[in-house]
């Protein structure tokens, strides 16, 4: 199947669209890409309905969260069209949308998560048919509905020597472990660039620290890290997820810009070091993925931290600012073939589970193409 894959993160920098071709199983294709930043207006937007959401105990109605839905509803359609004509592609030629959303709030500890956008609109908006929805049915089952990709970075790492292990440095990070027979392991490590651009938005006005050149003239403050490290999350039994705002910056204050993005990068380091102790073996290599990749300083403390080679996956021909949005191409195919998105050892629900809710597009007569060699 021919596939869009949308990913809108909690560290609203943008809207991330990968168009891929896929059986959902092992043949897994990249075709096009396209990353569309945010306006400061819309980035606004969504930043005070997060920080809204954060006050309700389900998810629920509001006015502002309303108007926020129908802006990432109508960004999201403009991210289609911008990749489509990238690509070349038709929308008709197109199966499917596997459509994250925004996450407003994660709570899986009392049942539920909230993730912003309305599929049928965006089905509607794009004449393609719309999967959304795909954490909910895993959290329902008992399971943290978090991370949601580690089928496909098993899918992209097939042929790989085992056990390998795929690092996504987001506003949060989080791993996967493949083992033999493709075992898989995965749970959040804890914040991963999300603290640091808190820190830096709050000290300098600007959204992230920009090749660690900030945390790069620092010193990381022993005292402060190791306080942030004696945290109740770190206690937990994996698989284990976490919400972006389950961290603040708070303990950083009161040092310098430069020593609070050193102690900050630092921390993001230590949690994943935590992570790899965890893992049943330690990987003959750690592929990372997302923004954090571009920042050097703190794939150098990984590195040292977590006494592990650490790879960007551009290394391996992986488009490390696609792949979350690949991966939820990737799950609206396996949704579409009724397969399992989430498993026991990646979100900890009880036994291997679809998810994902199908909102037909208004649309006649186009079949599900079938892609041979």
């Amino acid at each position: 199947m021919l596939a869009i894959g949308l990913m809108s993160g909690t560290s609203l920098d943008g809207i991330d669209a990968a168009l891929l071709e896929t059986d959902g199983e092992r043949d897994v294709r990249p075709v096009a890409f396209v990353g569309t930043p945010y306006s400061d207006e819309d980035r606004a937007a969504l930043s005070a309905a997060t920080e809204l959401a954060l006050l309700f105990n389900d998810p629920g109605e509001h006015p502002l969260i309303e108007r926020a839905e129908t802006l990432l509803t109508r960004t999201h359609a403009a991210a289609v069209a911008a990749l489509l004509e990238r690509a070349g592609v038709e929308a008709r030629s197109v199966d499917v949308i596997g459509f994250h959303g925004q996450t407003v709030a994660h709570r899986p500890d009392k049942g539920w998560t909230w993730q912003l956008g309305d599929g049928a609109a965006l089905a509607a908006a794009t004449g393609i048919d719309v999967v959304a929805d795909l954490r909910v049915d895993d959290v329902r089952a008992g399971g943290q509905g978090a991370p949601l990709l580690p089928v496909y970075h098993a899918a992209r790492a097939a042929g790989m020597a085992r056990p390998v292990a795929v690092l996504n440095l987001g506003g949060v990070g989080n791993i996967t472990y493949v083992g033999d027979g493709d075992d898989l392991v995965a749970f959040d490590t804890g914040p991963a660039n999300g603290l640091v651009d808190s820190w830096v938005e709050a000290e300098s006005g600007a959204r992230f620290d920009e090749g660690g050149a900030l945390a790069a003239s620092g010193q990381v403050d022993a005292a402060v890290l190791t306080a942030m490290l004696d945290h109740p999350f770190f206690d937990l039994a994996v698989p284990k997820s976490l919400d972006r705002h389950d961290f603040t910056i708070q303990p950083a204050r009161g040092l310098s810009p430069a020593d609070g993005a050193a102690t900050l990068t630092a921390f993001t380091a230590a949690c994943v070091a935590e992570a790899i102790d965890r893992l049943p073996a330690r990987p003959t290599r750690l592929i990372v993925g997302g923004g954090g990749r571009h920042n050097p300083v703190m794939l150098r403390m990984i590195a040292e931290r977590a006494g592990v080679i650490v790879e960007p996956s551009d290394t391996h021909g992986w488009d490390g600012d696609a792949l979350e949005a690949e991966g939820f191409a990737y799950l609206a195919v396996r949704s579409l073939r009724g397969l399992p998105i989430t498993f026991p050892g990646t979100t900890g629900v009880p036994a291997p589970l679809t998810g994902g809710t199908l909102y037909r597009a208004t649309r006649a007569g186009l079949a599900l193409r079938v892609v041979t060699a």
